[in-house]
């Protein structure tokens, strides 16, 4: 066996969308990254393939417009299988977008390839050093085994993470006790199930592009051990017991089992090792939410990573992280839960499904749920005035060369001009001026009239939430201090 060494600032355990997307956030900001994966080839399968409301705005931010646009636009959600609209969303992209997730890790993986970003295929992450100032992985792969130093490691790879496990971070979670399987198939010529609970069980059934996807659970069956996916036939008999359908005439491109285990890493930050998606929080994948957190997750990683290694941030930045998503995740897995119980409970959840129908029937109750599955109910850091916490997307705000597009690389201070041209109320240049320890890149905008009164300036992070809005600029050096967790450590941060 021969062992080879190699360095880069941050290690990515994980080329599934949430690595690939971390890695190009970090590659925009020029941050050197080893992707270690364990698979030899890309996958192949459709999987997840749901991108929600906020994911397709990030996306479009990023430059991913190709892909979106080969995506079959949903206008409908559901909860608990009961269906509502999302087309009233505050946003270019309201509803669900529908892309196999072979596609979007296509897509992804192209452009992190064109950042510079290492990617080592066939390589199983083998252990996992920690030491005062960087961390040293060890990998195997197919000439032998290969050691990283790097200054911080994300696991991205999974539930059954490798990287939760080698550095034992603690964990929230609940046994399963309930199986699924699914499968896509072509040859078949059944009908459409949105959500259909029968007394046998409950099925799914969707066909687009000569492909039906199925999707099954058959009544007081528990969890079987498993080493791999199932066998056609035994979906074949699962769906003929539950549906009365046969469908062995057709051919299996992908098979799958599924249970209803749920957890989440009770920290997603140990030092200089880190954790997101599935291997910081995993649950049922029902609403299509486990993808979108998870490449929400990167995305709010992402910067806060890239100004950790470049310098112009604390360390301190990173808790942040975790002080976020944390919740953000807690609070899928709460309506995971609670949809669980409204698609698979027997006919004693059937009063409660006649509840929740009337409830969907009110207006404001359909604008909330669309939110939440939408991912735009979400606010970042303490209580703040409007917009302070809330994404600069939906401010609809115009520079000289158009929509201002909120993907940057490090914070940016907008400075709102009046809509009809006249300039700053104050007079002010584009400068960034005496703004104490921090410089910070300023533009000028003009908001719609009316949307935003009462407010000059806004401060944006990387990632597109406004960290600080007022109508003047007197506290502006100390919002960038709590931005940038700089009172908590060094303070000479520059940007």
């Amino acid at each position: 066996m021969t062992r080879s060494e190699a360095a880069a600032p941050v290690v990515i355990v994980g080329a599934g969308p949430v690595g690939l997307l971390l890695a190009c956030e970090l590659g925009r900001a020029r941050v050197p990254v080893v992707i270690v994966e364990r698979l030899a080839a890309p996958m192949t399968e459709s999987r997840a393939s749901q991108l929600s409301t906020l994911t397709a705005e990030l996306l479009h931010e990023r430059g991913f417009d190709a892909l979106l646009d080969e995506a079959a636009h949903e206008p409908r959600a559901h909860y608990g299988g009961l269906g509502f609209d999302l087309s009233g969303l505050d946003s270019d992209y309201a509803g669900n977008w529908k892309v196999p997730q072979y596609r979007t890790e296509a897509v992804l993986g192209e452009r992190a390839e064109a950042l510079g970003v290492t990617l080592l295929r066939a390589h199983e992450l083998t252990e996992i050093t920690e030491l005062p100032d960087h961390v040293v992985c060890g990998a195997r792969g197919p000439e032998g085994h290969v050691r990283i130093r790097a200054r911080y490691v994300v696991g991205c790879d999974g539930a059954q993470s490798t990287v939760r496990e080698l550095c034992g971070f603690p964990v929230s979670a609940t046994a399963p006790t309930k199986e699924l399987l699914r499968a896509d198939v072509t040859g078949v010529a059944i009908r459409d199930r949105r959500f259909e609970r029968l007394a046998t069980g409950f099925a799914v059934a969707a066909t687009r592009d000569g492909v039906t996807r199925v999707m099954m659970h058959a009544a007081g069956q528990g969890v079987a051990e498993r080493t791999g996916p199932p066998e056609f036939a035994e979906v074949v008999r699962l769906w003929e017991k539950v549906t009365g359908e046969d469908i062995s005439g057709g051919t299996a491109v992908w098979l799958d089992s599924f249970d209803n285990a749920r957890g989440q890493a009770d920290s997603y930050r140990r030092g200089r090792v880190l954790l997101a998606g599935d291997a910081a929080h995993w649950h049922m994948p029902i609403g299509g939410q486990a993808l979108n957190v998870g490449l929400q997750d990167a995305v709010n990683l992402g910067w806060r990573l890239a100004g950790t290694v470049n310098g112009w941030a604390s360390p301190h930045l990173l808790d942040g992280y975790h002080d976020e998503r944390h919740p953000a995740a807690a609070r899928v897995l709460d309506h995971v839960a609670a949809q669980e119980l409204l698609l698979l409970g027997g006919p004693e959840i059937e009063p409660l499904r006649a509840v929740l129908a009337e409830l969907t029937g009110l207006r404001q109750v359909r604008d909330h749920l669309a939110r939440v599955a939408g991912n735009l109910d979400d606010r970042y850091g303490p209580p703040a005035a409007w917009p302070v916490g809330r994404r600069v997307a939906n401010l609809r705000l115009r520079t000289e060369s158009g929509p201002l597009r909120a993907a940057g690389t490090e914070p940016v201070l907008v400075r709102l001009t009046d809509p009809a041209g006249r300039g700053d109320p104050a007079g002010r240049t584009d400068s960034a001026g005496d703004l104490g320890r921090f410089a910070v890149p300023t533009i000028r905008a003009t908001a719609d009239e009316g949307r935003l009164p009462g407010i000059t300036t806004l401060l944006l992070r990387p990632d597109g939430y406004v960290a600080w809005a007022d109508d003047g600029e007197e506290d502006l050096d100390r919002a960038l201090g709590r931005l940038l967790r700089a009172e908590e450590g060094k303070d000479d941060a520059r940007l």
